[in-house]
């Protein structure tokens, strides 16, 4: 089935999703009071250096301080050449994470890079996460449809997703023969097979844009904005749409118009067929998308063999639990739980994306007790996360039968975004049973009866819990009322929250 891109506009927000196969792999949400600042170029200023984090909090003008690690200073510092001539060496280099980047050493201490005060550019890598400030960096790099433009760092690279050696040493030789001496770049994947003139078309431009933000930053002082990068729409267009993507629907005229504009300016040679959807029906109801959405907002996951897969995200990690459910196989129990983790591991690849959790994820999958089985179940996941664009990292399964793995996280997930804790259990995802809130209840007026004098003691509480205490708890509260010689009634009260109860003694 064709691949598509499938974008819902509204004033005060912009949806897009990526369809592959019939089914929606990736959700991008931008809202008009919440716009995504990953890739935007500011002026900071140093408020605080942290010597023992080797870090330091640079105000950018947002609500919350960005973070900026030592590994990320180095960009444009005039001592960066002469302390790395001076003092780097092989052995003490370290990879940056990204294996496109230059190699970089972290070691130089923050404090002499760095003073409260100073001015220098930085820009965000990634954006507030719960109650973290954004990540940001002072290595400056500017995207574009081929190319990434490194300003500051004299190195080429190339996509490591490009795995043919000639092609790769094709593009890097087009790249280092016309680009300006002392600038990099890193080669995109969608390079592949692309001309000397594609590539040096999108130079053009990023040099342009890099002149203009030099021009900017001379001109404001901190914090300021430099650069915005593109928004929502514009972004996932330059970044996904490739050849494997057929159609582009979108229901908004001037969407559909900008988007044809900045395809004909920035992609000229592609072939794509984009649409304006007219109906009365909204689109993603159109697609059946709402539907995946929800599904993608739930706890439990069903499989459909019968089995079912839990994902819990919590503040350090997301723990993913398979279970057989009502899977009872045919033949015997080893190979009901092979298949059980067979089938759990597409779900947990594909949920993993849509959901675009992030950070550090254990999953637990069925008990397997051989190593065959084991390994058969480790190369299913390694394969389902090939499409995965985001950078991950998995280790073999452990004895216990669980996987740990990571996947880079740059911007909120489905589930943060969409979603608020709950104000009812305050994130708990629980909420004290009713039985134990009449237990708690019984104790505290035991409490209040013995130092307060009266005849009548009168007791509010949640509806559902009236009717436990004037039923199965009924003994409980006659008890009380032999032993303090108090008449105790029952209120009933529907705004009360479950947990929630008031006695009056009078």
């Amino acid at each position: 089935m064709a691949n598509e891109l499938v974008i819902n506009t509204a004033p005060h927000e912009t949806r897009i999703a990526l369809i592959e196969n019939g089914t929606i792999a990736e959700l991008y949400i931008e809202r008009s009071k919440v716009k995504g600042i990953v890739g935007n170029i500011y002026k900071g200023r140093v408020v605080r250096v942290l010597p023992g984090m080797q870090a330091a909090f640079v105000d950018i003008g947002l609500e919350k301080a960005a973070f900026l690690y030592v590994a990320d200073v180095f960009d444009a510092m005039d001592e960066y050449e002469s302390f790395m001539e001076g003092n780097g060496s092989k052995k003490d280099e370290v990879q940056t994470g990204d294996p496109d980047e230059p190699v970089l050493h972290p070691m130089h201490p923050i404090e002499d890079l760095l003073q409260e005060g100073q001015e220098l550019l930085v820009q965000v890598s990634k954006e507030p996460i719960g109650t973290k400030g954004a990540r940001i960096t002072a290595h400056i790099s500017l995207p574009g449809r081929h190319l990434v433009y490194i300003p500051t760092v004299d190195h080429v690279g190339i996509s490591r997703r490009i795995e043919e050696e000639e092609e790769r040493e094709r593009l890097k030789s087009i790249v280092e023969r016309i680009k300006p001496a002392g600038s990099g770049f890193i080669v995109r994947t969608v390079s592949e097979g692309k001309s000397e003139e594609d590539l040096l078309a999108d130079m053009k431009y990023l040099l342009k844009l890099w002149e203009e933000v030099a021009k900017k930053k001379e001109k404001v002082h901190a914090p300021a904005l430099i650069h915005s990068d593109l928004d929502v729409t514009q972004k996932v267009v330059r970044d996904i749409l490739t050849e494997s993507v057929d159609r582009i629907v979108v229901d908004s005229k001037p969407e559909h118009d900008k988007i044809v504009q900045f395809i004909s300016t920035f992609m000229p040679k592609m072939k794509y067929s984009i649409e304006l959807y007219d109906e009365e029906e909204p689109i993603f109801d159109n697609f059946g998308l709402e539907v995946e959405i929800s599904r993608g907002l739930g706890r439990k996951v069903w499989l459909k063999s019968g089995g079912y897969i839990i994902i819990e995200q919590t503040e350090a990690l997301t723990a993913i639990d398979v279970n057989t459910g009502r899977f009872v196989g045919k033949h015997n129990l080893e190979d009901t739980i092979l298949k059980t983790n067979l089938e759990a591991v597409k779900e947990i690849a594909y949920q993993l994306r849509l959901r675009n959790i992030g950070g550090i994820i254990i999953i637990d999958f069925i008990d397997m007790e051989k190593e065959v089985n084991r390994e058969k179940v480790f190369t299913a996941l390694e394969e389902a996360m090939k499409a995965d664009k985001s950078k991950t990292n998995i280790l073999k399964i452990s004895e216990l039968g669980l996987v740990e793995m990571t996947r880079k996280r740059v911007r909120e997930s489905m589930g943060r975004m969409m979603c608020e804790p709950c104000p009812y259990c305050e994130g708990r995802g629980y909420v004290k049973s009713k039985t134990t809130i009449c237990h708690e209840i019984f104790r505290e007026l035991r409490r209040e009866m013995l130092d307060i004098r009266g005849t009548k003691a009168m007791l509010t509480v949640h509806p559902q819990v009236a009717d436990l205490l004037y039923d199965e708890e009924r003994r409980g509260l006659e008890e009380l009322e032999r032993k303090f010689k108090k008449r105790i009634t029952v209120r009933a009260k529907p705004g009360f929250h479950q947990e929630q109860f008031e006695i009056l003694i009078n």
